[in-house]
């Protein structure tokens, strides 16, 4: 039987879903700054670090709920969130596959922790399941994707993966950031574990730093473990701020979807631009699955500029500002091979196909005629 939660939509879960009663009737939540609480006639430790006082739960509710997990934790960033649930499924001499084209955050961890804790590791080349199959090993324990990938917005078939996983006992991970919840639920396909930096969309307004893991029960009780030793928690203050701002997040994420499909089309014929990375376009590798496993195309979509020079691009915008980080209502741009994939050797970059001249563009709630119009004066600077 459905429960009332269960036949609320996304809309209305974004408002009410995890808050908190207040004793003096408030609407929102309070926000309970303590670092320490008494612990007598309770079988309750609570503690900021423990990830369990109630400005956490409220956020963890209501991501869950949107999510369709049960349970979760909230960190201090998305990389926090990244590397406490890695290194909770992940023992040494134990084998992780990933798919291609990480963040460029998550590349940095594999490569500079992975080895010297002893766990082995396949960077795909692809993401054709079959690819995938012929990566899996005996001692193979993950598979981590990230769908929509980030720079590129490359789509990978969810079900497909998690149909993987479960026939060889692997445990799924996805970084589900780009698309949000409003767009896309990977437990729906069967993924284990759902990971977001909320400091992107779930935040939306370029002032939180935070991070979230969803799943089943069984896999946040063995996450949280690991959690308490690691330390990465999000204080009260923030939980309430990124609290607040989820509850606007349906509205934020359906308009940014609109004005990136409008952008992405705009670009598409341009003769200065050479290609364009959106799902939501016809002839995207990852169209037609996208349109399975997604209910929006998103507000994120990268460009590779023909002859103009990317600064010199960027300089000419007057609306859209060249910024690090994404999922905020204004809209941003920049260059991954300066900003999210620096850290990633430059050879490595390039056989991803992510050019000096590649721009990733997180649009905003601004007016679309607004931000194309500052688009198309940018275009024409020499």
């Amino acid at each position: 039987m459905k429960t009332l939660k269960d036949k609320l939509s996304k809309h209305t879960l974004c408002v009410h879903e995890g808050s908190r009663p207040d004793e003096y009737k408030g609407i929102n939540t309070p926000i309970y700054t303590s670092t320490s609480f008494g612990y007598l006639d309770t079988d309750e430790r609570y503690y900021p670090r423990y990830f369990n006082i109630p400005n956490q739960q409220a956020v963890i509710d209501k991501v869950s709920a949107l999510e369709h997990a049960s349970d979760g934790l909230v960190f201090s960033s998305g990389m926090a969130a990244l590397s406490t649930v890695l290194f909770s499924l992940l023992n040494k001499g134990d084998h992780c596959i990933f798919q291609s084209g990480l963040y460029g955050g998550t590349m940095n961890l594999i490569l500079c922790e992975f080895d010297r804790f002893g766990i082995e590791y396949t960077l795909l080349q692809n993401n054709d399941i079959v690819t995938f199959q012929k990566a899996l090993k005996k001692n193979s324990k993950v598979v981590y994707i990230e769908s929509p990938s980030n720079p590129l917005l490359s789509i990978t078939d969810l079900r497909k993966v998690s149909e993987f996983c479960k026939n060889s006992g692997c445990i799924s991970v996805i970084d589900n950031t780009f698309a949000s919840p409003v767009n896309q639920n990977p437990i729906d396909s069967g993924i284990d574990i759902v990971i977001h930096s909320a400091t992107k969309y779930l935040g939306g307004h370029s002032d939180i730093c935070a991070g979230i893991a969803v799943a089943g029960k069984k896999y946040i009780d063995r996450i949280k473990r690991t959690s308490v030793n690691f330390g990465g928690s999000l204080n009260a203050m923030m939980c309430y701020m990124l609290e607040r701002s989820i509850k606007t997040m349906a509205i934020r994420v359906e308009k940014q979807n609109y004005n990136a499909g409008k952008i992405a089309e705009f670009l598409y014929q341009h003769h200065q631009v050479k290609k364009v990375y959106y799902p939501g376009l016809p002839d995207h590798q990852g169209y037609e699955i996208a349109c399975r496993q997604r209910t929006g195309f998103g507000g994120m979509l990268s460009f590779e500029l023909a002859d103009l020079n990317a600064v010199t691009f960027q300089k000419g915008l007057r609306l859209i500002k060249p910024s690090m980080s994404l999922g905020g209502i204004e809209s941003t741009i920049c260059a991954p091979a300066v900003t999210s994939h620096k850290l990633v050797p430059k050879n490595q970059r390039e056989a991803e196909g992510i050019s000096d001249q590649l721009l990733r563009l997180s649009v905003g709630i601004e007016a679309d005629a607004d931000l194309i119009e500052d688009l198309e004066h940018a275009l024409k600077q020499k």
